[in-house]
């Protein structure tokens, strides 16, 4: 008897199982949604493993360290490998393995990963050693290690339980597009949590040029948000890399999707992973900040897509953006890379900036749209959103290319045979308007303009802007013939009034109706006494990103009025006008340019016009249930004038749907509705969002939206 106790306390410690509980340490650490077959964890928080060995472990004789890997080439001193000895009490704020408990044969062990660990894939190993000659070293398994929004250490912490509801767990929400006065929602399915993006996201990480350049030291960066930020805005597009998508601002989708036919991130970034790292076709700047959200919100950054309404893209950095129209009132095109986006999309993440001085901690913009190279790749960012509003665009990364973005000015110039003639308008305050995101917990839009600038036209907003100004001009302030113009006032007292007003709802398929409404006002030149206006009309397309096309409907109208008269004239766009002409944006410009004969000096009068397709309406008729069949029903009435040919109906929503479900609708005629009902079956409990998008011939995008709570599969 004596023998057999005396034998099995010198027996060695042999490992015979282990149980990395990764159910309940991913309940613990918010990754529940990833999936819970495998262990996926946040740094700077404790995690607890089982390990189960052939007898019971005794801490005086028994040694045990851990061993946690990650990247191609682990070193302790690039922090991609970590050596640590079990130890009752933790320590300081490094890698440890204590608070152990000992339940017969099992040892259950408390892992603490540091705030600063490299995030990424890691192998654990565990080391037994009896004496110091003799140790054996035994796999335990792997781990993913995320940022942790939730830890007062972590340089993403956001110390608000309902923003890291809305900025990390929610796995849909809405990109704002159209124009400043048609603002349109557009549901994304960002699927962040379905069980192969997270892989992806660190495969994107793996194909970015610093890794094939020095994969050991890429890796060793990992631990540092704003590095990580940066390397996936560049990974994003693939203008220097093998980026996820490929940017497509032209009309011919042909060889890809047209940009407004993806209705979310998963299926981009799945066919991305799935060939290689191909670049998917074809993007605009809402589908990549979109993915973009996908990916930071995966590795743990709190993250929101934001939409800037009339964004300055200004090139030169000179913080003026030229506009061009003809005597004809036909806006030209530019061979400067300036213009004005009807709206861009991009995102901002939330960090510390230990790399900045006190004060700029918060919101940052990330844009992965490939718009300006930054330190020699297509990317932009972190710039703070605090740093942007102070006019402090000295500071990193990118800062005077986002300022300019929503604080430009805009001149708009009258050419005649190529030279300029006039300035028709200087508009201080008509760049950066409705800057917008989903409100927290609600489908409302947010309207964040003042978190970016100081109110249009007050004190704060221009000695901004003048600080900015010196700091980005500086020296450049040279002299040229549009300059001496702009300084010589331009456009002063006007002697009428023009505005143009729609007289009816417009609607595609019908004609447009509008009138001109002419004021004769008092100016210097002519205080009183009749005014004769010649003004020209044209209508082009408006393109999203600013420009325009050929004209498509031009009136020109004879108007005499006198001091204090009033006049309202009838315009008539007809549908055979634009039918054939518009992009899938839908929207027409109408400009008008009255020339006074009395002064030989011009006017301009604008009218941006947002035709609306048919909406789609989705019913659900009863409760939802995890597993259990849902009924839903989707019914497209075709309020137009003009048949739908070639229809067809996508439908996705993470938790809902694995991957996505489509229909061939075939011709929807004009003033028929078309129902398809639908049986689906919930994966996932919570709040979910069914996404559907009808795409036609005639409209690329009618897009629908449903909120869908499911409860929890009931117990047999």
């Amino acid at each position: 008897m004596f023998k057999s106790l005396y034998d099995q306390r010198l027996a060695a410690l042999e490992l015979r199982s282990v149980d990395l509980q990764s159910a309940k340490n991913n309940q613990e650490h918010h990754t529940q949604e990833m999936g819970l077959q495998r262990l996926i964890v946040r740094r700077s928080q404790s995690f607890t493993i089982q390990l189960h060995f052939n007898r019971p472990f005794h801490s005086k004789k028994d040694s045990i360290t851990f061993v946690a890997e990650t990247g191609p080439a682990p070193k302790e001193l690039l922090g991609t490998r970590a050596t640590f000895l079990l130890t009752q009490a933790r320590q300081g704020n490094g890698w440890s393995a204590s608070d152990f408990t000992v339940q017969a044969n099992s040892l259950f062990v408390s892992l603490f990963t540091p705030p600063s660990a490299v995030i990424g894939p890691y192998s654990l190993k565990m080391e037994i050693s009896q004496d110091p000659s003799h140790s054996t070293t035994h796999p335990l398994g792997t781990f993913i290690l995320l940022f942790n929004p939730w830890s007062a250490e972590d340089d993403v912490y956001l110390p608000s339980e309902t923003l890291l509801q809305e900025y990390i767990m929610m796995d849909y929400g809405f990109v704002y597009k159209g124009h400043e006065r048609f603002i349109t929602p557009w549901p994304w399915n960002y699927g962040q949590f379905e069980e192969d993006i997270i892989d992806i996201c660190f495969e994107i990480l793996n194909k970015s040029l610093y890794f094939l350049k020095n994969p050991s030291k890429d890796y060793s960066q990992r631990n540092d948000v704003v590095y990580i930020c940066r390397v996936v805005s560049a990974m994003i597009n693939s203008n220097d890399d093998s980026g996820v998508l490929q940017g497509n601002w032209g009309e011919d989708y042909s060889r890809g999707v047209s940009p407004l036919e993806w209705t979310g991130s998963v299926a981009i970034l799945r066919q991305w992973a799935a060939r290689g790292g191909q670049p998917v076709k074809y993007g605009q700047c809402w589908v990549f900040a979109a993915v973009m959200c996908t990916v930071m919100r995966c590795l743990g950054v709190p993250t929101r897509v934001v939409s800037n309404f009339r964004s300055a893209h200004n090139s030169d950095a000179n913080l003026t953006i030229d506009t061009y129209y003809d005597q004809h009132a036909e806006m030209l095109p530019t061979q400067k890379r300036d213009k004005i986006w009807n709206f861009h999309v991009w995102n901002e993440c939330w960090m510390i900036r230990k790399d900045l001085p006190p004060g700029y901690n918060g919101w940052q913009v990330l844009d992965p749209t490939p718009q300006q190279t930054s330190s020699g790749l297509f990317r932009c960012g972190p710039a703070s959103v605090k740093a942007i509003r102070e006019g402090e665009v000295h500071l990193p990364y990118d800062t005077p290319f986002v300022y300019a973005e929503v604080n430009a000015d805009e001149v708009v110039w009258l050419l005649k045979d190529g030279q300029a003639q006039e300035i028709l308008a200087h508009n201080t305050s008509s760049i950066g308007k409705e800057i917008s995101t989903k409100m927290v917990g609600s489908d409302q839009r947010q309207n964040i303009t003042s978190s970016y600038k100081y109110p249009e036209g007050s004190p704060e907003e221009r000695s901004v802007f003048m600080k900015a100004s010196q700091k980005m001009l500086g020296a450049r302030r040279t002299s040229s013939p549009f300059l001496d113009l702009l300084g010589s006032g331009g456009a002063v007292g006007q002697p009428a009034q023009l505005q143009l007003h729609l007289t009816r709802k417009p609607e595609w398929g019908q004609d447009l109706l509008l009138r001109l409404h002419a004021r004769r006002v008092a100016d210097r030149a002519h205080p009183r006494g009749p005014i004769h206006l010649v003004v020209g009309f044209c209508a082009q397309t408006l393109l999203h990103n600013g420009g325009t096309r050929e004209p498509l409907w031009r009136q020109k109208v004879h108007l005499t009025l006198d001091f204090g008269e009033d006049i309202q004239w009838p315009l008539s766009l007809p549908y055979n006008n634009y039918r054939n002409k518009l992009t899938d944006e839908k929207l027409i410009r109408v400009s008008g340019i009255a020339k006074v004969e009395e002064t030989g000096k011009s006017m301009l009068v604008l009218k941006d016009i947002s035709l609306e397709p048919p909406h789609i309406s989705i019913e659900v008729s009863e409760r939802a249930e995890v597993g259990k069949a849902l009924r839903v029903r989707v019914s497209l009435t075709n309020t137009l004038s003009v048949a739908l040919s070639h229809c067809t109906m996508v439908l996705e929503g993470s938790g809902l749907i694995n991957g996505q479900i489509s229909n061939d609708l075939g011709t929807l005629v004009a003033g028929h509705t078309i129902e398809i009902q639908v049986d689906l079956y919930p994966i996932k409990a919570g709040p979910r969002q069914l996404q559907v998008l009808v795409s036609s011939n005639e409209i690329k995008e009618i897009k629908g939206y449903k909120d869908i709570f499911v409860a929890a599969a009931r117990a047999p």
